[in-house]
């Protein structure tokens, strides 16, 4: 697994010939980091005295950003695994008509897979977005400008998936399927859009 390996070593492979890693791990990389400068807010947060009333909350947000930081960094490689199964798919027979069937229909198959997961790290970038707007309104305001990073992080993730999102849907033929998963992908396009600026006003504002 690339998370359990140096950065080094990724990022060797992401600049090499090899099809994955990709934009998708990439984007789950930066959801990921997204959710640890939240984390990292909060740990800064709490046992601070000035920030006694708010404790509750920031433990929250600590468990809450923690958890996504690893959904985050398992689909790193579940995306890499979902875009090398489509790779082999290519490389398929299509001499006969039955090999053309076969490959056609497991072509659809990977695709929707290789879909699905950056689907899922768009998703969860909304969820670092909306955590990185408690962090900046609740953190320690020390660590605020570490919330706005996160936030562009969180909008980094969300249009990096969108992009993985989309080359993938044009290919694929279930057209109920598309517009229901592009309609989300653009919605939560949005909603990470409009998160980005607030938690930017606050960052700045308390910045001085």
């Amino acid at each position: 697994m690339y998370i359990d390996k140096p950065l080094r070593h990724f990022l060797d492979k992401l600049a090499g010939k090899s099809p994955e890693p990709g934009g998708g791990s990439v984007a789950a990389l930066t959801g990921a980091l997204g959710a640890a400068l939240v984390s990292m807010v909060a740990n800064l947060t709490l046992g601070k005295e000035k920030y006694k009333d708010v404790q509750p909350q920031v433990e929250a947000l600590l468990k809450e950003s923690e958890k996504l930081r690893v959904e985050m960094q398992d689909l790193i490689q579940k995306d890499t695994e979902a875009y090398g199964a489509l790779s082999e798919v290519y490389k398929m027979p299509k001499n006969t008509d039955a090999e053309k069937t076969e490959r056609t229909a497991k072509m659809q198959e990977a695709l929707r897979k290789a879909c699905q997961v950056p689907f899922e790290i768009g998703v969860k970038s909304l969820d670092v977005a909306k955590l990185a707007r408690r962090a900046a309104d609740i953190g320690n305001v020390a660590a605020v400008s570490d919330a706005g990073v996160a936030v562009l992080l969180a909008q980094a993730c969300a249009q990096s998936s969108a992009l993985n999102v989309k080359i993938n849907v044009n290919s694929i033929k279930d057209e109920a399927y598309n517009k229901q998963t592009w309609t989300r992908m653009q919605d939560v396009l949005k909603e990470v859009a409009a998160l980005e600026k607030a938690v930017m006003e606050t960052t700045y504002k308390k910045m001085g």
